[in-house]
């Protein structure tokens, strides 16, 4: 079994290492999060206007504001696009970020059961010894009295 205090010092190390991995994953999931926020508004941008486009249609629209309103929800499409492949990669991030955390949780607690296993070990050595020491003090007690 490897000395109690190079565990101890495995599970720091793994400790800060998993306190990094649990900081970017949480940074991954604030731009997850930001990322779809920002395609809600796109999104919702998109059909007020598709809904002021259809109104001005009924009212009557110039060709002009027709095509200036056609060009715009065309670019707001294209934004929309560009948001989903924001988001798309965000997501992806988050899941490396993700698992990249699992696994320093994983070395860390497999660093701390080895330090209980060392741990418990240790004092069954211990409570062995003791109660050796407690029977051979017992045998020299009896011992005496006869």
């Amino acid at each position: 079994m490897a000395n109690p205090s190079a565990l101890e010092t495995l599970i720091e190390l793994a400790q800060r290492d998993s306190d990094d991995a649990a900081k970017r994953l949480g940074a991954a999931l604030k731009a997850v999060e930001e990322a779809e926020q920002k395609l809600k508004m796109l999104l919702g941008y998109r059909d007020d206007y598709a809904n002021k486009l259809d109104q001005a249609q009924m009212n009557g629209i110039t060709p002009f504001a027709y095509a200036n309103f056609v060009a715009f929800v065309g670019k707001l499409d294209n934004a929309i696009n560009g948001q989903q492949e924001v988001l798309k990669h965000a997501n992806y991030k988050s899941d490396l970020e993700k698992a990249a955390w699992q696994e320093s949780e994983r070395k860390r607690l497999s660093y701390r059961t080895l330090n209980d296993r060392a741990a418990a070990e240790a004092l069954r050595i211990e409570n062995k010894r003791d109660q050796k020491m407690m029977d051979d003090h017992a045998a020299r007690t009896v011992r005496g009295n006869r």
